[in-house]
């Protein structure tokens, strides 16, 4: 079972923690395997521990399970891919049987990897001072983003844009699923030159003061241009 840890992508919209009690009950009772993807840690609340809340409710109810943790995005190294393989086990012996097959897969399908980007993220976790700086400079990022989800939004109603808005700031973390349709992304790539996938998903993480009223506008004409 695939499972977005915080700040789901694309939608934005992660379960509440009564939710996840819930599919954590349906992964107990059908024997899923949890597999938790966590690129987004910090990004979602600003917080890495209510971030993390997800996985620690799993493991604390005994669940076994996988979480692939990328550091790409909330260490500024997206071109490095570095990141981390947490697997939680009920007992050792299966720990010990795992560990050798883990070791033939890294072997065979990576050998040696880059060590820059995984030095850098074991020096600012291992050293308090920059660990903290690194925390105030998650929340920064997750503050910025949210200015801006309530910029873009605020922009789409005064220009009275067709739609309800209030998605945009109800979603969390770096995207936003728009709700725009793939006809409407198409004119807002050739036309504007405003960037979003066609499934309407768009980056926060690229909106600024400078373009984000460009950016609304776009939207509003594509909108209309229906």
């Amino acid at each position: 079972m695939l499972l977005h840890a915080c700040a789901h992508n694309p939608t934005g919209i992660d379960p509440t923690k009564e939710q996840w009690a819930q599919i954590a009950d349906v992964c107990d009772e059908r024997g899923l395997y949890p597999f938790f993807d966590c690129a987004y840690q910090g990004f979602a609340s600003g917080n890495l521990n209510n971030d993390a809340w997800a996985v620690r409710y799993f493991v604390n109810r005994g669940l076994e399970l996988l979480v692939c943790q990328s550091f790409a995005k909330n260490f500024g190294l997206y071109g490095q891919r570095v990141g981390a393989l947490h697997v939680v086990f009920a007992d050792s012996a299966t720990k010990k049987a795992a560990a050798t097959q883990l070791e033939l897969l890294q072997r065979a399908e990576i050998s040696n990897p880059p060590a820059y980007g995984a030095r850098i993220v074991s020096r600012i976790l291992t050293n308090a001072e920059l660990f903290s700086e690194w925390e105030r400079d998650l929340l920064t990022m997750a503050n910025r983003i949210n200015d801006m989800r309530i910029a873009l939004r605020k922009h789409l109603e005064q220009l009275g844009t067709p739609g309800t808005w209030d998605h945009i700031t109800s979603q969390i973390g770096m995207f936003s699923f728009t709700g725009l349709q793939s006809y409407q992304v198409e004119r807002l790539v050739e036309e504007f030159h405003v960037y979003l996938s066609k499934n309407g998903r768009i980056s926060m993480a690229g909106l600024n003061e400078s373009n984000v009223e460009y950016v609304a506008k776009s939207i509003d004409a594509v909108v209309r241009g229906i």
